[in-house]
């Protein structure tokens, strides 16, 4: 059975985009597009969708409103922010709202349909924001690790706190996120650097994507 997804988007050319996209997958079915956030509790309603792509930015009402909208009238659905903007505040606001997650909108075909499974099958996602400083330096970087070193696998819960981290927000904003106290998060944030076999959070979340955890 096809994941039925709504998309909230006001721009008409990113949103055809978006859905011809999506029209190209055989395990997707885009079943209803609104154009503002204040169209979402209604269009909910009316196209019954699994998945919810929102964007972060309309003009009558934003997605993160929407977002809160959807949970004071009980039609909460599983919600993936889509943004243009690489922005850490937006992006903790939707997490606090009730998203599942963000990604760009340059995101690709299998990923973006990766992401909807994910969210639909009851999972969370972050796409890596990493800062220019460490995407400048990938292809000179010296790994302060061995990458042929056995890895001690990951809690779901530290792969959460890892993705929080690809996203570059500190320990109080995963801490607010995920509603633990910052000294779990400190813990968890070390037990992640010790089974990684690293020394920063910033070679931790290389060695992720390089492992393939992000």
């Amino acid at each position: 059975m096809k994941i039925r997804v709504m998309l909230a988007e006001d721009q008409n050319l990113v949103r055809l985009g978006i859905c011809s996209l999506l029209e190209l997958s055989k395990d997707i079915e885009v079943v209803g597009q609104v154009e503002d956030g204040s169209q979402v509790v209604d269009g909910i309603a009316r196209f019954q969708p699994d998945v919810l792509l929102i964007d972060v930015r309309m003009p009558k009402m934003t997605g993160i409103d929407a977002l809160h909208a959807m949970r004071d009238a009980g039609c909460m659905v599983p919600s993936i922010i889509l943004t243009t903007f690489d922005d850490s505040q937006l992006v903790m606001e939707g997490i606090a709202a009730g998203a599942r997650g963000y990604l760009l909108k340059d995101v690709s075909l299998d990923s973006l349909v990766g992401a909807i499974d994910t969210v639909h099958a009851g999972g969370t996602l972050m796409q890596p924001a990493l800062t220019e400083r460490i995407l400048k330096g990938l292809s000179t970087m010296e790994p302060r690790y061995d990458d042929t070193a056995a890895v001690e696998a990951l809690s779901d819960k530290e792969i959460e706190v890892l993705r929080l981290m690809a996203g570059g927000f500190s320990n109080r904003e995963i801490s607010n996120t995920i509603h633990k106290s910052e000294g779990t998060i400190k813990n968890q944030v070390s037990s992640i650097l010790e089974k990684l076999g690293v020394r920063d959070r910033t070679q931790a979340v290389l060695r992720a994507i390089n492992l393939g955890l992000l």
